[in-house]
């Protein structure tokens, strides 16, 4: 496939310059590897990073919040309503998600502290080797009568990695009620237990109860925030959630234990996009045998042969508006973290379409894609940029 002048990273005049994921150092990634290094006793000696918040060294247990979809510009924009967040130490300084930005991927790399390339979860939406679609949050395969796809898409074959390798005992995970049986959790997560809940004010209680056991490691997982926006986009329901979920976060902090912090980050941001739609023009089309991805970060996968067309038509037709680039590209500059196995190089699209301004491009065959207020997925600061905060041991209160 011809290559074209701009690589991945570089900007232009016209293109901003992407946020790229920090794999070697302050990304979610490596969040639960540096929680372990920061617990660990005399014994192990694995450094603890500069970017891991004051008051996680030494805590005998760790509460690991993850709120999908706080971007830390839209909490730092928002530090009225939510003055547990705004005030807890680290909020001065973000750590990047991964790509893309999107909760698969990003929930993913959590739990296996490894990077896109590592794990396999590419994205929302992936090819499987049939050539046929696989929503990966959803675990069926197929767009116009979707099945499930647990049996022919084991989760522990798409996704063979352990999760929170290194924690002693199980981590246990408090997710949403109905959560613990999709092949997506069990990817995500592997066999940790699952409490769910149905009601976010059932998670304080259900988190003491479990660090009343001794647990190292209590993994919580809370999408209020995400869904809000998707719905409603910015406005008075965001800032309902935003600052309901400040008032969680510090429950769950009054169920900590002396020695115990509270590790509060997010999956990605948010960007609102609203109406502003792009369907891929005619010349794309025909030069695709298959869509994926997601609007944020959209996948185009060539026909037999048609590979430069599709590349040409692409980049007519997304250029001003996001960052076009091959798979080879987009690997080589590193955006998953490392080289594909062919295995996993073969779940993507040709040709990605990256929107770094306010614009989604949706696939003609996903109608449930087409309503969404606010999306994620891209390399933009408001996408990439996310929180990573400590509440306790100590003050509760400022950068310490």
């Amino acid at each position: 496939m011809a290559r074209h002048d701009q690589p991945p990273g570089s900007g232009t005049a016209a293109a901003p310059i992407p946020v790229l994921p920090d794999y070697a150092g302050g990304c979610i990634a490596n969040v639960a590897p540096a929680i372990l290094a920061a617990t660990s006793g005399p014994a192990e000696l694995a450094p603890v990073p500069d970017w891991l918040p004051e008051g996680v060294v030494g805590a005998r247990q760790v509460v690991l919040l993850v709120l999908d979809g706080l971007g830390w510009n839209q909490l730092l924009e928002r530090s009225d309503l939510a003055p547990t967040l705004t005030s807890a130490r680290g909020i001065d300084r973000p750590i990047t998600s991964v790509a893309p930005s999107t909760t698969a991927t990003a929930l993913t790399s959590i739990g296996t502290g490894r990077p896109p390339c590592g794990h396999g979860i590419l994205g929302y939406r992936m090819a499987t080797p049939e050539g046929e679609v696989f929503n990966v949050l959803r675990w069926q395969v197929g767009a116009c009568s979707p099945r499930d796809a647990r049996r022919e898409l084991p989760a522990r074959t798409v996704q063979p990695l352990p999760t929170f390798a290194g924690f002693e005992g199980p981590v246990p995970v408090v997710t949403r009620d109905g959560f613990a049986q999709t092949g997506f959790t069990v990817a995500q997560i592997g066999t940790s237990p699952v409490y769910g809940y149905k009601v976010s004010s059932s998670i304080p209680p259900q988190v003491a109860e479990l660090l009343a056991t001794g647990c190292r490691l209590v993994h919580v997982y809370y999408d209020g925030i995400d869904k809000v926006a998707h719905d409603r986009g910015f406005g008075p329901w965001y800032d309902a959630e935003m600052h309901a979920v400040d008032q969680l976060v510090a429950a769950i902090a009054d169920t900590l234990p002396d020695d115990g912090v509270l590790v509060v980050t997010a999956d990605h941001g948010q960007v609102e996009v609203g109406a502003q739609v792009l369907l891929p023009p005619p010349a794309v089309l025909r030069a695709t045998r298959l869509v994926s991805g997601e609007g944020r970060f959209r996948w185009f996968h060539a026909r037999d042969g048609a590979a430069d067309d599709l590349l040409g038509a692409a980049l007519d037709a997304f250029s001003e508006v996001a960052w076009v680039h091959t798979r080879t590209e987009i690997e080589e500059a590193g955006w998953f973290g490392g080289p594909l196995s062919p295995e996993v190089a073969s779940r993507l699209g040709d040709v990605a379409v990256v929107p770094h301004q306010p614009v989604a491009v949706l696939d003609p065959a996903d109608t449930g894609e087409t309503s969404l207020a606010a999306r994620h997925g891209s390399l933009t600061p408001a996408e990439m940029q996310v929180p990573l905060l400590a509440v306790g041991p100590g003050p509760r209160g400022g950068n310490i």
